[in-house]
């Protein structure tokens, strides 16, 4: 007599709703996906300047790590909603206290305040290369591409610089300095010399990482300015036809300036809400 075997139930992935108690409808049932953990660490670092201990980019990568590794979700995967509506980290200031709030299309993920020392005003340091007539708000103004680069170098500063990379960094300082030509000993020129390198270069750990060419990047550049939607497109094009296999790495430099393009949009937006009209 023939013993059934019992069926394996099939792994369930972990979804938002698992992680993130306040999350509700479409989202919570959604698997928390590598490309969607990627981008919230690209908005922690743009608007934080790192990536934050125990917030939310660190539990989605966690999450989405394991999900992948279970074989529930591929290592490019990215939720619509993300895709579509992004990520954001908005910080605002309380007496005393940094308020940080993370969201997913307008639900939050999670907020968590932070000590901060009572001052008048928020003390930001001044980016010199920053073009002139730049509207600095309580956040020190909205990001800029060379911020957008060096956040890149703390999101993925140990990747070797491939030629899709240096094309995308190319593409973003001249939208930066608004030249046709990008400055010799800058930072697109080291990109591209790096990428050479790197090409004929066998060993991993003699090739030059991403951290070593944008790291600093901001002072690098001989001018800089906000990111807008329109430099989204001409840094993701530039490295999408660089790409051996058309497409962008999912925290790479098109990303990052897109997850900028979002952030200054969304505080843009919010900032005008908030402003009180004179009477």
């Amino acid at each position: 007599m023939s013993q059934e075997q019992p069926r394996r139930r099939a792994q369930e992935p972990v979804k938002y709703g698992d992680v993130f108690a306040s999350v509700e409808g479409e989202l919570a049932g959604k698997p928390v996906a590598p490309k969607d953990a990627a981008l919230m660490q690209t908005a922690e670092n743009l608007t934080l300047g790192q990536v934050q201990k125990g917030a939310a980019a660190s539990a989605m990568q966690s999450v989405a790590t394991w999900n992948e590794d279970t074989g529930v979700v591929g290592h490019d995967s990215m939720n619509e909603i993300v895709a579509e509506q992004g990520v954001n980290v908005a910080a605002s200031d309380l007496p005393g206290r940094h308020v940080i709030t993370e969201s997913i299309g307008g639900q939050v993920l999670g907020q968590y305040s932070q000590r901060a020392p009572l001052v008048s005003g928020p003390v930001v340091p001044e980016n010199k290369n920053k073009s002139s007539g730049d509207d600095d708000g309580i956040d020190g103004g909205p990001i800029t591409i060379g911020e957008a680069l060096e956040a890149t170098a703390l999101t993925i500063g140990d990747k070797p610089v491939e030629r899709s990379d240096a094309a995308a960094i190319q593409a973003a300082e001249v939208r930066a300095t608004g030249r046709t030509t990008i400055a010799p000993g800058g930072v697109a020129a080291a990109a591209q010399s790096a990428a050479t390198l790197n090409a004929r270069t066998t060993r991993p750990e003699e090739k030059t990482k991403m951290a070593d060419v944008l790291l600093g990047a901001s002072s690098k550049l001989p001018s800089d300015k906000p990111v807008t939607r329109a430099d989204v497109e001409g840094v993701t094009v530039a490295e999408i036809r660089n790409d051996p296999f058309l497409t962008t790495h999912p925290a790479g430099v098109s990303a990052t300036v897109a997850a900028a393009a979002r952030l200054n949009f969304s505080n843009k937006d919010r900032n005008e809400k908030d402003k009180v009209p004179d009477i």
